[in-house]
Protein backbone atom coordinates (compact mmCIF):
# COMPACT_ATOMS: atom_id res chain seq x y z
CA UNK A 1 0.00 0.00 0.00
CA UNK A 2 1.55 3.59 -0.65
CA UNK A 3 2.57 5.93 1.89
CA UNK A 4 2.80 9.54 1.22
CA UNK A 5 6.09 11.23 1.28
CA UNK A 6 7.64 14.26 0.35
CA UNK A 7 10.71 12.84 -1.45
CA UNK A 8 10.80 14.18 -5.51
CA UNK A 9 12.51 10.60 -6.43
CA UNK A 10 9.89 8.84 -4.55
CA UNK A 11 7.14 10.43 -6.25
CA UNK A 12 8.46 10.32 -10.03
CA UNK A 13 8.73 6.12 -9.23
CA UNK A 14 5.11 6.29 -8.33
CA UNK A 15 4.22 8.24 -11.32
CA UNK A 16 6.17 5.58 -13.84
CA UNK A 17 4.67 2.87 -12.01
CA UNK A 18 1.24 4.08 -13.36
CA UNK A 19 2.58 5.00 -16.87
CA UNK A 20 2.17 8.52 -15.37
CA UNK A 21 3.80 11.44 -16.22
CA UNK A 22 4.30 15.09 -15.27
CA UNK A 23 3.77 18.40 -17.06
CA UNK A 24 3.38 21.87 -16.97
CA UNK A 25 0.10 23.28 -17.26
CA UNK A 26 1.37 25.41 -20.48
CA UNK A 27 2.93 22.28 -21.94
CA UNK A 28 0.02 20.66 -22.28
CA UNK A 29 -2.15 23.36 -23.37
CA UNK A 30 0.02 23.95 -26.34
CA UNK A 31 -0.02 20.29 -27.63
CA UNK A 32 -3.71 19.20 -27.10
CA UNK A 33 -7.31 20.38 -27.42
CA UNK A 34 -9.20 20.27 -24.17
CA UNK A 35 -12.95 17.59 -25.08
CA UNK A 36 -14.16 17.39 -21.02
CA UNK A 37 -13.54 18.97 -17.51
CA UNK A 38 -14.81 19.07 -14.16
CA UNK A 39 -13.14 21.18 -11.08
CA UNK A 40 -14.28 20.50 -7.29
CA UNK A 41 -15.29 23.76 -5.70
CA UNK A 42 -18.77 23.09 -5.32
CA UNK A 43 -18.34 19.12 -4.37
CA UNK A 44 -20.31 18.87 -0.96
CA UNK A 45 -19.14 15.77 -0.21
CA UNK A 46 -17.73 12.29 -1.36
CA UNK A 47 -19.47 9.24 -0.29
CA UNK A 48 -18.31 6.12 -0.50
CA UNK A 49 -20.61 3.31 0.01
CA UNK A 50 -19.48 0.00 1.16
CA UNK A 51 -22.20 -2.68 -0.06
CA UNK A 52 -22.50 -6.27 -1.21
CA UNK A 53 -24.76 -8.61 -3.06
CA UNK A 54 -24.61 -10.99 -0.25
CA UNK A 55 -26.45 -8.53 1.96
CA UNK A 56 -29.88 -8.10 2.24
CA UNK A 57 -30.05 -4.52 3.52
CA UNK A 58 -27.97 -3.19 0.91
CA UNK A 59 -30.19 -2.82 -1.97
CA UNK A 60 -31.87 -0.08 -0.07
CA UNK A 61 -28.78 1.96 0.05
CA UNK A 62 -27.60 1.10 -3.30
CA UNK A 63 -30.77 2.61 -4.51
CA UNK A 64 -30.20 5.52 -2.60
CA UNK A 65 -26.80 5.92 -3.73
CA UNK A 66 -28.23 6.65 -7.36
CA UNK A 67 -30.44 9.63 -6.34
CA UNK A 68 -26.58 11.00 -4.86
CA UNK A 69 -24.95 10.18 -8.10
CA UNK A 70 -27.43 12.65 -9.84
CA UNK A 71 -26.62 15.55 -7.65
CA UNK A 72 -23.64 17.12 -9.06
CA UNK A 73 -22.77 18.36 -5.45
CA UNK A 74 -21.67 15.37 -4.48
CA UNK A 75 -19.63 12.22 -5.76
CA UNK A 76 -20.94 9.34 -4.71
CA UNK A 77 -18.94 6.09 -5.53
CA UNK A 78 -20.06 2.47 -4.38
CA UNK A 79 -17.25 0.17 -3.46
CA UNK A 80 -18.56 -3.86 -2.95
CA UNK A 81 -16.72 -5.94 -0.68
CA UNK A 82 -16.08 -9.69 -0.21
CA UNK A 83 -16.70 -10.53 3.00
CA UNK A 84 -20.23 -11.73 2.74
CA UNK A 85 -19.38 -14.28 -0.02
CA UNK A 86 -19.17 -17.20 2.19
CA UNK A 87 -23.33 -16.76 2.16
CA UNK A 88 -23.66 -18.74 -0.56
CA UNK A 89 -23.19 -15.41 -3.37
CA UNK A 90 -19.68 -14.51 -4.72
CA UNK A 91 -20.05 -10.56 -5.39
CA UNK A 92 -19.08 -10.27 -9.30
CA UNK A 93 -18.21 -6.38 -8.50
CA UNK A 94 -16.30 -6.92 -5.41
CA UNK A 95 -12.40 -6.39 -4.77
CA UNK A 96 -10.39 -7.10 -1.83
CA UNK A 97 -8.95 -3.88 -2.20
CA UNK A 98 -12.10 -1.87 -1.17
CA UNK A 99 -12.52 -4.44 1.42
CA UNK A 100 -8.66 -3.37 2.72
CA UNK A 101 -10.01 0.36 2.19
CA UNK A 102 -13.08 0.16 4.39
CA UNK A 103 -10.71 -1.80 7.03
CA UNK A 104 -8.11 1.15 6.68
CA UNK A 105 -11.15 3.47 7.48
CA UNK A 106 -12.18 1.57 10.54
CA UNK A 107 -8.44 1.44 11.92
CA UNK A 108 -7.77 5.01 11.30
CA UNK A 109 -11.34 6.25 13.20
CA UNK A 110 -10.58 3.86 15.93
CA UNK A 111 -14.00 2.67 16.21
CA UNK A 112 -13.30 -0.74 14.40
CA UNK A 113 -16.93 -0.78 12.71
CA UNK A 114 -16.60 -2.74 9.58
CA UNK A 115 -20.19 -3.37 8.10
CA UNK A 116 -22.26 -3.25 5.24
CA UNK A 117 -24.12 -1.06 3.99
CA UNK A 118 -21.72 1.50 5.60
CA UNK A 119 -20.88 5.40 3.76
CA UNK A 120 -18.00 6.54 4.44
CA UNK A 121 -18.69 10.56 4.36
CA UNK A 122 -15.95 12.41 2.85
CA UNK A 123 -13.35 10.38 4.88
CA UNK A 124 -14.31 11.44 7.91
CA UNK A 125 -17.59 9.71 9.60
CA UNK A 126 -19.66 7.21 8.76
CA UNK A 127 -23.37 6.30 8.96
CA UNK A 128 -25.76 3.35 7.70
CA UNK A 129 -26.03 3.93 3.42
CA UNK A 130 -29.65 3.26 3.63
CA UNK A 131 -30.76 6.03 6.03
CA UNK A 132 -31.05 9.39 3.70
CA UNK A 133 -31.16 11.42 6.99
CA UNK A 134 -28.15 10.04 8.26
CA UNK A 135 -25.95 10.85 4.85
CA UNK A 136 -27.29 14.20 5.15
CA UNK A 137 -26.83 14.84 8.84
CA UNK A 138 -23.36 13.74 8.18
CA UNK A 139 -22.72 15.62 5.08
CA UNK A 140 -23.50 18.89 7.06
CA UNK A 141 -21.57 17.59 10.48
CA UNK A 142 -18.44 17.55 7.99
CA UNK A 143 -19.12 20.62 5.84
CA UNK A 144 -17.17 22.73 7.64
CA UNK A 145 -13.70 20.97 8.31
CA UNK A 146 -14.09 20.06 4.68
CA UNK A 147 -14.71 23.73 3.38
CA UNK A 148 -11.68 25.06 6.01
CA UNK A 149 -9.33 22.32 4.33
CA UNK A 150 -10.80 22.11 0.58
CA UNK A 151 -7.51 22.15 -1.66
CA UNK A 152 -8.55 23.31 -5.34
CA UNK A 153 -8.03 20.15 -7.69
CA UNK A 154 -9.18 19.79 -10.90
CA UNK A 155 -9.67 17.35 -14.14
CA UNK A 156 -10.08 17.09 -17.60
CA UNK A 157 -9.56 15.75 -20.57
CA UNK A 158 -7.16 16.92 -23.38
CA UNK A 159 -6.22 15.11 -26.83
CA UNK A 160 -4.48 11.80 -25.56
CA UNK A 161 -4.39 12.86 -22.23
CA UNK A 162 -6.14 13.24 -18.50
CA UNK A 163 -5.26 16.15 -17.03
CA UNK A 164 -5.15 16.75 -12.96
CA UNK A 165 -4.20 19.88 -11.39
CA UNK A 166 -4.02 20.64 -7.70
CA UNK A 167 -3.68 24.67 -6.16
CA UNK A 168 -2.62 25.30 -2.57
CA UNK A 169 -4.13 24.97 0.89
CA UNK A 170 -6.63 27.95 2.20
CA UNK A 171 -5.04 30.31 4.80
CA UNK A 172 -4.59 28.44 8.43
CA UNK A 173 -5.78 25.07 7.11
CA UNK A 174 -3.93 21.96 8.73
CA UNK A 175 -3.30 20.18 5.50
CA UNK A 176 0.31 19.99 4.55
CA UNK A 177 0.07 16.37 2.51
CA UNK A 178 -2.03 14.30 0.52
CA UNK A 179 -2.20 11.37 -1.36
CA UNK A 180 -3.73 11.85 -4.75
CA UNK A 181 -6.24 9.19 -5.73
CA UNK A 182 -8.06 8.28 -9.78
CA UNK A 183 -11.00 6.30 -9.27
CA UNK A 184 -12.20 4.73 -12.41
CA UNK A 185 -15.75 4.40 -12.32
CA UNK A 186 -18.53 2.73 -14.27
CA UNK A 187 -21.45 4.39 -14.44
CA UNK A 188 -23.89 1.22 -13.86
CA UNK A 189 -24.31 -2.62 -13.64
CA UNK A 190 -27.45 -4.40 -13.04
CA UNK A 191 -26.72 -7.74 -11.19
CA UNK A 192 -29.30 -10.75 -11.36
CA UNK A 193 -28.07 -12.56 -7.70
CA UNK A 194 -29.13 -16.33 -7.75
CA UNK A 195 -28.04 -17.59 -4.12
CA UNK A 196 -27.49 -16.25 -0.95
CA UNK A 197 -30.21 -13.20 0.91
CA UNK A 198 -30.74 -11.73 -2.38
CA UNK A 199 -31.49 -14.99 -4.46
CA UNK A 200 -34.19 -14.05 -7.30
CA UNK A 201 -33.49 -10.10 -7.32
CA UNK A 202 -32.18 -7.71 -9.82
CA UNK A 203 -29.68 -5.22 -8.09
CA UNK A 204 -28.60 -1.95 -9.67
CA UNK A 205 -25.40 -0.67 -8.92
CA UNK A 206 -24.02 2.98 -10.00
CA UNK A 207 -20.81 4.36 -9.75
CA UNK A 208 -19.35 1.50 -9.15
CA UNK A 209 -15.32 2.04 -8.87
CA UNK A 210 -13.07 -1.06 -11.05
CA UNK A 211 -10.13 0.86 -9.91
CA UNK A 212 -8.37 2.86 -7.26
CA UNK A 213 -4.97 3.87 -7.22
CA UNK A 214 -2.75 6.31 -5.51
CA UNK A 215 -0.86 8.54 -8.39
CA UNK A 216 0.50 11.13 -6.71
CA UNK A 217 1.32 13.29 -3.33
CA UNK A 218 0.60 16.92 -3.27
CA UNK A 219 2.53 18.55 -1.20
CA UNK A 220 1.53 21.74 -0.34
CA UNK A 221 2.04 23.21 -3.84
CA UNK A 222 0.18 24.03 -6.93
CA UNK A 223 0.82 21.14 -9.43
CA UNK A 224 0.20 19.19 -12.59
CA UNK A 225 0.21 15.53 -13.47
CA UNK A 226 -0.59 14.23 -16.75
CA UNK A 227 -1.99 10.39 -17.51
CA UNK A 228 -2.12 9.00 -21.10
CA UNK A 229 -5.74 8.25 -21.45
CA UNK A 230 -4.62 5.15 -22.70
CA UNK A 231 -3.92 4.13 -19.63
CA UNK A 232 -7.58 4.25 -18.04
CA UNK A 233 -9.55 3.94 -21.28
CA UNK A 234 -10.43 0.32 -20.68
CA UNK A 235 -13.69 -0.88 -21.61
CA UNK A 236 -16.48 0.49 -18.86
CA UNK A 237 -14.69 3.16 -17.78
CA UNK A 238 -17.18 5.95 -18.64
CA UNK A 239 -15.55 8.55 -15.61
CA UNK A 240 -12.87 9.17 -13.66
CA UNK A 241 -12.64 10.72 -9.99
CA UNK A 242 -10.02 12.62 -8.59
CA UNK A 243 -9.61 13.20 -4.92
CA UNK A 244 -6.98 14.37 -2.48
CA UNK A 245 -6.76 12.41 0.99
CA UNK A 246 -4.95 12.77 4.42
CA UNK A 247 -2.65 9.64 5.46
CA UNK A 248 -4.34 6.19 3.96
CA UNK A 249 -7.99 6.64 5.18
CA UNK A 250 -7.86 10.19 6.40
CA UNK A 251 -9.72 13.36 5.54
CA UNK A 252 -11.01 13.58 2.12
CA UNK A 253 -9.44 17.31 0.96
CA UNK A 254 -10.69 18.18 -2.05
CA UNK A 255 -12.46 16.23 -5.02
CA UNK A 256 -13.23 16.37 -9.04
CA UNK A 257 -14.73 13.94 -11.68
CA UNK A 258 -15.44 13.83 -15.23
CA UNK A 259 -16.91 11.78 -17.51
CA UNK A 260 -16.28 11.12 -21.22
CA UNK A 261 -13.53 8.43 -21.16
Amino acid sequence: MFHPTTSKRSKSILLAAFGLGLATTSATAQNATETATAGGAGVRAVLELFTSQGCSSCPAADALLGKYAADKSVIALSLPVDYWDYLGWKDTLAKPKFTARQKYYAKARGDGRVYTPQVVVSGRTHVIGSSADAIEAAIQSTAKDLDANRIPVSVRIEGKHLIVETGTAPAGAGVREATIWLAMVHRQFEVKIERGENRGKTVKYVNVVRELNPIGVWMGKPDTLQISRDAVAEPGNEMCVVFLQVGKAGPIVGAASVAGL
